[in-house]
């Protein structure tokens, strides 16, 4: 009965060698330092033997030296969901070129956060164009008015470098685009004329480059090149024509303020003439009375009551005549 159970652990070791005898032997071939036993500990590690066993393979074949491309860091990296054959192609994409430096926790980190650490390579090696405005935008070109009120659109287009060293944690090409975008506006505005700016389109260039725009990004800026350049409106003779178009309405208001003001002070005067006429006409009334009580205690006499009737007579037709507008 031992014999037998001996015998059949001996026929399972045996098909668990037989099933990874395959990936050692090309380790083996390759010099990739794979052993059996650990092929057997990656199953129980969960860890897909398959890969790990042909991205080392493939870094020893490329002859990438960095000591830190060990069995367990490719282990380590895949059981933190990492892409392992992609880091190991980044990294020889990165050798071949001979002018990037990346080491392999550099890239596995890129790779964690986030990021085609390959793609990143590549645009490292060869730059990518980015137009400016984006087609995320919905926009056609970049207004900006210069001094002069003439409004230009412009359309770049921006050359940029993938920075490595700072991926992790870099802007993307949407803060490249907004940052470029300012830059051309602000360069723009503070031009002369139009004119000057249609003459030397590489000042917008050189303006923008000398303010470093690509600071805490994920990319190095190599060139921006104007594509396009068309005059808009003119912007400035608008806001001006706006601008006398309030003036005027703000005189108009004045001027009506002024009037209705005009008005109320002559129907004011009126009210004071009028009430004038009336105190005139109450003391003309008290008159008679006085004149008939000086003739009564005797202070007035015949021929002065008289007299004084003729002049309040002729006082009145004069009063008549000025009334009635001299008709």
């Amino acid at each position: 009965m031992a014999g037998f159970v001996g015998l059949l652990v001996g026929l399972i070791v045996l098909g668990v060698i037989a099933s990874y005898f395959r990936l050692w032997v090309r380790s083996y071939l390759t010099g990739a330092g794979i052993g059996i036993f650990d092929l057997i500990g990656m199953s129980f590690r969960k860890v897909r033997a398959s890969q790990i066993v042909q991205s080392k393979i493939m870094a020893v074949q490329a002859g990438l030296t960095d000591p830190d491309i060990t069995t367990k860091a490719l282990e380590a990296h895949y059981l933190s969901q990492g892409n392992v054959p992609l880091v190991i192609r980044a990294l020889i994409a990165a050798n071949k070129a001979k002018i990037i430096n990346l080491t392999f926790r550099e890239a596995t980190a890129i790779d964690l956060a986030g990021r085609n650490v390959l793609e990143a390579v590549q645009t490292s090696v060869y730059p990518k164009v980015i137009d400016c405005p984006g087609r995320a935008s919905g926009r056609e070109s970049l207004d900006a008015v210069a001094k002069d009120g003439i409004q230009l659109k412009v359309k770049a287009r921006v050359t940029v470098r993938a920075n490595l060293q700072q991926l992790i944690g870099g802007a993307t090409e949407e803060t490249i685009v907004a940052r470029v975008g300012e830059g051309i506006v602000s360069a723009i505005g503070s031009a002369d004329s139009h004119s000057q700016v249609l003459e030397n389109p590489d000042m917008i260039s050189r303006a923008v480059l000398s303010r470093r725009l690509d600071s805490q990004t994920a990319f190095e800026i190599v060139s921006i090149d104007i594509a396009d350049i068309d005059v808009g409106e003119n912007i400035g003779a608008r806001l001006q024509a706006d601008q006398a178009e309030a003036d005027l309405r703000v005189a108009r208001a004045a001027a009506e303020g002024r009037r209705a003001r005009a008005v109320a002070t002559e129907q004011e005067r009126v009210a004071e003439i009028e009430a004038s006429r009336a105190m005139l006409v109450e003391a003309e009334a008290e008159v008679p009375k006085a004149m008939a009580e000086a003739f009564e205690t005797g202070k007035l006499g015949i021929l002065d009551y008289y007299k004084m009737r003729n002049i309040q007579a002729d006082t009145d037709m004069r009063k008549t005549i000025a009334t009635s507008g001299g008709r």
